[in-house]
């Protein structure tokens, strides 16, 4: 026991077993098993709608790395979030890095919602994001199925869309391509 208090809360995050994510956030480490089939087929559907023509630029403008649950670090070992999806312009990171730190701020963030994040994503996580200056964030909710979009203005979240069921999503940043909100239910 006193071995696990004397380790950083990184390093103590970095010893969580595989099936375990963990995350730094107002200096507390949070620890959380693996999402459900729910809540991973709304994040990989949401990357396979928004990926191709984004980070590939088929049918899209391209220009953007979109990642499956990168580690982001806004403070190196000390402020480390793992959102569900996250996306960075490329002009702002030309590559993505060699090593498991994302360092560079993303442009865009989206956290699947699920009964055991849902607060914590949204009373925690979304303060953050807006701290360290994340342009654009979307909470998605499997359960209830719906989308809602924020910006950030002025430091302020505003939230630009609100999206349920079967909607038409065209949605800043990534509203030059369109796609129905019920693809990421099926």
């Amino acid at each position: 026991m006193n071995a696990v208090l004397n380790l950083s809360l990184y390093e103590q995050l970095m010893a969580l077993p595989d099936h375990v994510t963990g995350e730094i956030l107002n200096g507390e480490l949070y620890a959380m098993p693996r999402p459900t089939g729910r809540h991973a087929g709304a994040s990989s559907a949401l990357g396979m709608r928004i990926g191709p023509p984004f980070r590939f630029g088929e049918g899209g403008p391209g220009g953007w790395w979109i990642v499956d649950e990168p580690e982001v670090h806004f403070i190196r070992d000390v402020e480390v979030a793992v959102p569900d999806l996250a996306g960075w312009r490329r002009e702002r990171m030309p590559s993505i890095p060699e090593g498991h730190r994302f360092e560079i701020v993303p442009n865009w963030l989206c956290e699947i919602l699920s009964p055991s994040t849902a607060k914590k994503d949204r009373a925690i996580k979304l303060p953050l994001y807006a701290h360290y200056g994340v342009a654009h964030v979307w909470m998605v909710d499997p359960v209830a199925q719906t989308l809602e979009a924020f910006e950030l203005r002025e430091g302020r979240w505003t939230l630009i869309a609100t999206l349920k069921d079967d909607d038409r999503v065209a949605v800043a940043p990534f509203d030059a391509v369109e796609f129905s909100l019920a693809d990421l239910w099926a």
